[in-house]
């Protein structure tokens, strides 16, 4: 077992721990710890987990970060959607939800442009906010029991934390169907989408820290990347065979999205396959109940995001996501599926037919301008 030294409370949100490696240097461990939440990413925790990593990013000791979850059934299933219902139901939601949006999102870009190694342990359920953790890490890695989403479509919200940025990294139209259809994809469609860069097997972590420990650090972030890529390769390299995905297998069927440039053309073909394929039986189902709104948004998101840098697009993402606190998608969204657990969701808009363009319109008109954008600084990357 390997020695580490706590730096807070081990009943915080964010437990933070350092081990020493075997020339002195450091490796920080950030553990989300909230197993009976599977993790949902909170308010606190972000508030931990900013400074912390800035800290280490300052402190020439640390040769890299770890961040995992607490427990073994998630990293992370997604933001604290729950808090944000409540402000929302309490009439004075802008306040709570540009803040919560503001900084989530500001971690989020931190950990794409951070200099040291950063590697997420991305085992278990890793869903929205915590897809928004892992995306932008150096070592992003996977196990046998990973299972990646972006749910938003189910909520009345839409695939934000840098979805914008990291879905158009993936095949022509894959992007785009996992956002309409809020498909979930495990390790091997992970690797082969660009959500992970690793295969380890879920008993090989012990193996992973003790070898962490053994590698003589250096000063340069470039040698360190270097030496943690290597260390992975070999564990991916005796890791086995990988669960098969279902994304490669189905790739065909998704790429003919192509073929079609109107919204409601899309989800219909979607809607309308003929298959007895379970994966794309419970896309199609997702589809049919999720919310129209969101659908749209997918779509437009997708549009105007092209091109964008990393800030551009987060700064496009809290707009729109400060836009869903006010509309009610949102709240009825999470009502149905997170407060009374209905499942039945009672969406303003039916059908994407029934969606006015201006309602559309509105979450992509800047509600700021460059100077008094919560997010101006967010000009790297």
């Amino acid at each position: 077992m390997v020695d580490l030294t706590q730096l807070n409370s081990p009943d915080a949100p964010v437990v933070f721990e350092t081990a020493a490696a075997a020339n002195g240097s450091l490796i920080g461990f950030a553990t989300l710890n909230a197993p009976k939440s599977l993790n949902a990413l909170n308010f606190a925790m972000i508030k931990l987990l900013e400074p912390q990593l800035l800290a280490w990013a300052e402190d020439s000791n640390i040769a890299m970060v770890i961040i995992k979850g607490a427990g073994e059934k998630a990293f992370c299933a997604g933001g604290d959607v729950v808090s944000l219902h409540n402000a929302m139901k309490s009439g004075e939601p802008a306040d709570l939800i540009e803040d919560f949006f503001t900084q989530e999102y500001r971690l989020d870009h931190l950990i794409h442009c951070y200099d040291k190694p950063i590697l997420v342990w991305g085992n278990g359920i890793v869903m929205g906010g915590g897809l928004g953790l892992m995306a932008g890490a150096s070592h992003r890695v996977v196990t046998e029991t990973s299972r990646i989403a972006m749910p938003e479509l189910t909520i009345g919200l839409y695939p934000d934390v840098g979805g914008s940025y990291f879905l158009h990294k993936m095949p022509d139209h894959v992007g785009e169907f996992l956002g309409l259809t809020a498909a979930s994809i495990n390790c091997d469609d992970a690797l082969f989408v660009s959500l992970a860069d690793h295969f380890v097997k879920a008993d090989k972590y012990d193996t992973l820290i003790a070898q962490l420990v053994a590698i003589k650090w250096g000063k340069t972030a470039a040698l360190n990347h270097e030496k943690l890529s290597n260390l992975l390769t070999e564990l991916d390299n005796t890791s086995g065979r990988m669960p098969q995905g279902n994304v490669k297998a189905n790739l065909a069927t998704i790429q003919r999205l192509g073929e079609f440039s109107a919204l409601a053309d899309k989800v219909a073909y979607i809607l309308n396959l003929e298959t007895d394929d379970t994966w794309l039986t419970r896309a199609q189902k997702s589809l049919k109940h999720g919310c129209p709104l969101s659908c749209a948004l997918v779509e437009r998101q997708l549009a105007n995001s092209k091109g964008k840098s990393l800030g551009q697009c987060f700064q496009m993402e809290l707009g729109m996501s400060v836009r869903c606190g006010e509309v009610g998608e949102f709240q009825e969204g999470v009502r149905a599926l997170l407060i009374d657990k209905d499942g039945a969701p009672n969406w303003q808009f039916k059908s994407i037919a029934e969606l006015p363009d201006e309602l559309v319109e509105s979450f992509f008109t800047p509600r700021w301008t460059a100077d008094t954008h919560p997010l101006k600084q967010l000009t790297q990357g």
